[in-house]
């Protein structure tokens, strides 16, 4: 059986026999973007297939109307000035998407035309030369829909990813990094304002022979029911409670004196006690309890966090030594457990 051959002139003369225009049209109906042509009075003169689709408009009823009757609710705004632009200036546009997310009333479902709900679009105007004709505006509309649902996805995603850096993972409070970042933002504002900054130590007492006894599932369920005991106490958007390490917690309280600090400390230690959780192995109290440091600066330009920080571990280790349970003020004085103040 013979091989069947084409020779070039049967394909030239094939494509001789396509018109360039029956092409053209069935190009401008097939492609998966929305096509629309001006003429120099910016009436409508090409509307395809896509733009059908998503508008609900038939061609033959806004081919050979002006924009402003199509449009109505688009007149001079950024995509009607762009289309003016092309016209009269030969000027090219992309029309921002960040502010122009859904410029033209188009809609991917029935149910999104019915509530309203239309897609993103991403807009290209640009001037179109007709041989032996004024110019034309050619704008194409690309549904970016799904697009910007991912780059959203992405950004809750990575929002959520730096939340979780922030945060210690058994309280669900701030942790480490996020105290270092408060701290030095918060120092640099005491700085320029010359205003106070207090910092509150606490260290939970005998939590090593508690979670020895316990086990460490009731001991990471102590520390968490401290962290939310702690957080209670504080109302200030800009104060701040975090996990510091162990069993250690540590509070920043901006554009608060001495006084101030000693009092939200007081309030912390007897909050814990009223928790009254249980601690049979506990050489302060029956039930667990909390010492904690405080110590308070106005920084001076050249000071840094390091230092109110060594003076609350100072504090800290001062009410420990003096029975745990109690507030120690850096450099002042002592409350204890049972209220009084004490010679620090």
């Amino acid at each position: 059986m013979e091989a069947a051959t084409v020779s070039a002139d049967s394909v030239s003369g094939a494509a001789a026999s396509v018109n360039p225009l029956d092409l053209l049209q069935g190009v401008f109906k097939a492609v998966r973007t929305g096509l629309i042509v001006f003429d120099g009075e910016q009436r409508i003169v090409l509307w395809n297939n896509w733009v059908e689709q998503h508008s609900g408009l038939k061609a033959a009823s806004v081919v050979g109307k002006p924009f402003a009757a199509v449009f109505p609710d688009m007149v001079n705004g950024r995509t009607h000035i762009a289309i003016g632009e092309s016209l009269v200036n030969n000027f090219a546009s992309l029309i921002s998407q960040t502010l122009n997310k859904a410029p033209f009333p188009l809609y991917n479902t029935p149910a999104d035309l019915a509530t309203g709900t239309r897609m993103q679009q991403a807009v290209h105007v640009m001037p179109l030369d007709v041989p032996g004709a004024a110019r034309h505006c050619l704008v194409q509309i690309s549904d970016v829909s799904m697009a910007v649902a991912r780059e959203r996805k992405l950004r809750e995603m990575a929002v959520e990813l730096e939340s979780q850096t922030f945060v210690d993972g058994l309280t669900g409070i701030a942790n480490r990094r996020r105290f270092d970042l408060h701290l030095e933002d918060e120092f640099r504002r005491a700085k320029r304002s010359a205003t106070p900054i207090s910092l509150i130590m606490i260290d939970v007492d005998s939590f090593k022979p508690y979670n020895d006894n316990y086990g460490h599932q009731r001991g990471d369920d102590c520390l968490l029911r401290l962290a939310t005991g702690l957080g209670s106490v504080l109302h200030r958007s800009r104060d701040l409670v975090a996990r510091y390490g162990g069993e250690e917690f540590a509070v920043i309280l901006p554009d608060t004196n001495a006084d101030g600090a000693l009092l939200v400390a007081e309030a912390m230690r007897i909050e814990v006690e009223a928790m009254a959780l249980a601690h049979a192995y506990s050489n302060v109290a029956p039930h667990v309890t909390v010492s904690l440091g405080v110590a308070t600066m106005v920084p001076e330009q050249l000071a840094k966090t390091g230092s109110l920080v060594h003076a609350a571990d100072r504090a800290l280790y001062q009410a420990k030594r003096s029975g745990r349970n109690c507030v120690v003020v850096a450099g002042e004085r002592k409350l204890g457990g049972d209220g009084g103040v004490l010679e620090g």
